[in-house]
């Protein structure tokens, strides 16, 4: 199979996906999450019901379709700052970015939507408890460690700590300022 082929083939099935999230969002905001089946989401969105769950996991796992893609940018955000930056300023910036993408009325409606579920609220504090693993193994590399500590953990706790409490404040960038200026002195003292 050519390169042009295997790429072609990616972004069909990335585009798939996105159609099948992006259906399901809209149907769970427009009649609940507990009154939308994946059979129907798979026939709104053209697709068979296995083709749904090749793409994802669980009913929750489509209300939180970018869930890896968030935690790679925190990785990344770790791991990739180079010189220029600490890692704490890096997880500030991209933080900010994050914080930004998730405000506005749409914003409004998701998180209702994912507090009027039970079950999407349990997803949701899984989803960060595994950010926060694989956040702190990102900090442990980068201080030059070959496993984590619970310093490492508790870091990774407080920086996930910053998005939900930034989306209920009344000035989300403040807000991520603020509880990023005690990530980052606590950083400093645990080095």
């Amino acid at each position: 199979m050519t390169e042009q082929q295997v790429g072609r083939r990616e972004r069909k099935k990335a585009a798939t996906r996105q159609a099948i999230a992006d259906t399901a969002l809209g149907m769970f905001l427009e009649r609940g999450y507990d009154n939308v089946g994946i059979r129907e989401v798979a026939q709104a969105a053209d697709v068979a019901v296995t083709t749904v769950f090749a793409h994802f996991a669980s009913k929750e796992a489509l209300v939180f379709d970018r869930d890896q893609g968030l935690q790679e940018r925190l990785i990344k955000a770790v791991t990739g700052h180079g010189a220029r930056w600490s890692a704490p300023q890096a997880l500030r910036d991209e933080l900010h970015l994050m914080v930004g993408e998730f405000a506005g009325e749409q914003s409004t409606a998701f998180w209702r939507l994912v507090d009027s579920s039970t079950e999407l609220r349990d997803y949701e504090s899984k989803m960060w408890q595994r950010h926060a693993d694989a956040l702190a193994v990102a900090i442990a590399t980068d201080r030059g460690r070959p496993t984590t500590t619970t310093t490492d953990k508790a870091l990774a706790r407080f920086v996930l700590g910053v998005f939900p409490l930034a989306r209920e404040a009344d000035d989300p960038a403040a807000a991520v300022d603020e509880i990023m200026d005690l990530v980052s002195a606590a950083w400093a003292a645990a080095a």
